[in-house]
């Protein structure tokens, strides 16, 4: 136990808290006895990761359970392709923890910073219209309840909470575990490529459906889009990966470093972000290359940006996007950053963005000094005339009322929520605004 005294910020800076207490556990029971100590003193308490998310989910103003030693591998079923984590394991260190076993996880996002207990939590996903997020990995899992309880839940072992349990928004316990399905390690052949946006976007449901994994970017004040385009290979094939300098120049020194600068400029004086935007354009070639999943996947950000991703169904996607376009162009917008294209498969989990509905993702950023209220809340307007649903762990307005509306099965995970934390002791404001109180 660790009295606190820092302020704790998430990594986009629009969240910080100073705890009351900090605690370090190094094992479920240690959970236990913070989740017991926390009711007995009437504090609440929260599990706390890398700070990725947008939100508030996160933020602990009682007790912050800090899980960083609460990690690495607890059991693997080598014959099932089933991997058991430990709650506080961090994204990037799964292809090394997995690389023993011939196994890797069947789908990623582009940043791997999160713990896995938060990535899941929030709902975090990669693209691929036949692949769900990576929640939907999750076949088994460990929670510590409000009271202090031990909760397994698997296919065999309290199954009716899977639904719930799999994507709970931190709002049902503390994760201290999670078993993952995960598939042979595989390679991706990637081809990254600069297209016109109107052929692009026309071709969005198409493209989405015949490859593995396909996304694209638009720079808005340009006429192109970055598409990527990731083919699935077994470990024999040929592997091709970019040079290493390479990779540093395109990924670090422009992509970051000069980026960086670019958007620093751009806040400072808003005139010069279209030239930018058509310069990032020209400059943009193509990349063929092949490797292992996670080097694929994964792209290393460290420019600072706020960001909202809304779910909507999967036809409706080029609809909205134009929209966008069209809104940027009406209120004379200047925006930096790039807006992400996505996909992912429908799913059965009760809280998640794709849950019940082939998903497109569509996600808008801003550079973090710049004010993203107005650009974003006028975005979400038009993602909600399309029955939008927002990421968990990035920034929207919407409430427990309005989302009601758009989650078929929201009443369910309340009451589930009713049932493992009555006292609401791992509630916070965040989780009061969109699940109430």
């Amino acid at each position: 136990m660790t009295a606190s005294g820092a302020v704790w910020h998430n990594w986009a800076r629009t969240e910080k808290v100073r705890p009351k207490r900090v605690e370090r556990p190094t094992s479920a029971e240690a959970v236990q006895r913070a989740v017991i100590a926390a009711g007995k003193a009437g504090m609440r308490i929260k599990a706390v990761g890398a700070g990725h998310s947008f939100t508030g989910i996160a933020v602990a103003t009682g007790v912050q359970l800090d899980l960083n030693d609460i990690s690495g591998i607890i059991g693997v079923d080598e014959a099932a392709g089933r991997v058991t984590v430990a709650a506080g394991t961090r994204l990037h260190q799964l292809p090394a923890l997995l690389a023993p076993y011939g196994l890797a996880l069947a789908n990623m996002g582009d940043i791997d910073r999160q713990s896995i207990s938060g990535a899941t939590s929030t709902g975090t996903h990669g693209t691929g219209g036949a692949f769900g997020g990576l929640a939907t990995q999750i076949v088994a899992l460990t929670l510590v309840t409000g009271d202090g309880s031990v909760l397994h839940v698997s296919e065999t072992e309290n199954s009716e909470l899977l639904p719930a349990a799999r994507l709970g928004l931190g709002a049902l316990g503390i994760l201290v575990d999670v078993t993952i399905q995960c598939v042979p390690a595989f390679l991706l052949h990637a081809v990254e490529i600069a297209e016109p946006l109107d052929a692009v976007v026309d071709g969005f449901l198409e493209r989405s459906a015949a490859v593995d994994h396909f996304e694209f970017y638009w720079f808005p004040h340009t006429q192109t889009a970055l598409t990527k385009t990731n083919t699935r290979l077994p470990t024999d094939a040929a592997r091709a990966p970019l040079p290493r300098f390479g990779r540093w120049v395109d990924d670090e020194l422009l992509a970051n470093g000069l980026y960086r600068v670019t958007c620093g400029l751009g806040a400072a004086i808003p005139p010069l972000v279209p030239g930018f935007s058509r310069m990032a354009e020209k400059v943009s070639g193509r990349r063929d290359f092949t490797d292992l999943s996670p080097s694929v996947f994964v792209t290393n950000r460290t420019v600072r940006f706020r960001e909202m991703e809304y779910a909507i169904p999967l036809e409706a996607v080029p609809a909205a996007l134009r929209e966008v376009r069209a809104l940027i162009e009406k209120r004379g917008w200047k925006i930096s950053f790039p807006i992400e294209v996505r996909s992912a498969a429908a799913d059965d989990l009760w809280m998640s963005t794709a849950g019940g509905r082939a998903t497109g993702y569509i996600a808008v950023h801003r550079y973090f000094r710049e004010n993203p209220t107005e650009y974003f809340m006028a975005v979400e307007a038009i993602m909600r005339g399309h029955g939008g649903r927002p990421h968990w762990g990035k920034m929207h307005y919407q409430n427990a009322e309005s989302l009601r509306t758009v989650y078929p099965h929201f009443d369910e995970f309340v009451a589930v929520r009713n049932r493992l934390d009555p006292e609401r002791r791992f509630t916070n404001v965040y989780l009061d605004r969109v699940l109430g109180r």
